[in-house]
């Protein structure tokens, strides 16, 4: 992976900005969770990010400009628990505290790194004009969109957004606010 990911840069970048959005969803209880399922989801979560990032980093140093964004989920900046997603919460959680210190150590270099936090996104494809007609169980009353979600990575990518880093838009419909 890490070859393949300093193969990409040297064809094609160099990068100034890396949308880090993959990670597999472990969902299973602890006691039911194996090995495998545990390096699956730190793996697939935050040592593919710790790679996307060293291959990019170099050259968003050497230009003095550069954004990442990651993907959280819902809770993961102060470890909010869910049923079922121990493992998947925990690398999460992990991602953000990476991030976090990236955004310490790269802020003098003109990078900035940051994280959203989707919600409960069941349709992928389901754009807002179509989610404004249908219900969902969040406080704002519908489901949320790729849109949305595309809404906050827009934000942390501009280049005027300078300023913004080591911070975490939760992407929920209201969720992180919502009693159990």
């Amino acid at each position: 992976m890490e070859a393949a990911l300093a193969e990409a840069v040297r064809r094609d970048g160099p990068y100034d900005t890396l949308v880090h959005a993959v990670g597999p969803l472990v969902v299973k209880r602890f006691a039911q969770a194996t090995l495998e399922e545990y390096r699956e989801a730190f793996d697939g979560n935050v040592l593919s990010a710790v790679l996307a990032a060293r291959a990019t980093l170099p050259a968003m140093r050497a230009e003095r400009f550069g954004r990442i964004v990651f993907f959280g989920m819902l809770g993961s900046a102060h470890t909010q628990p869910f049923r079922s997603l121990s493992l998947y919460q925990a690398a999460k959680s992990a991602l953000v505290a990476l991030a976090r210190s990236l955004a310490l150590e790269e802020a003098s270099h003109g990078v900035t790194v940051n994280v959203v936090a989707p919600g409960d996104i069941r349709k992928k494809e389901l754009e807002r004009a179509e989610a404004m007609l249908e219900g969902a169980k969040n406080p704002r009353g519908r489901p949320g969109s790729y849109e949305d979600v595309a809404d906050a990575v827009r934000f942390f990518i501009a280049q005027e957004r300078d300023f913004v880093t080591g911070t975490v838009i939760e992407v929920t419909g209201g969720l992180q606010t919502a009693a159990e």
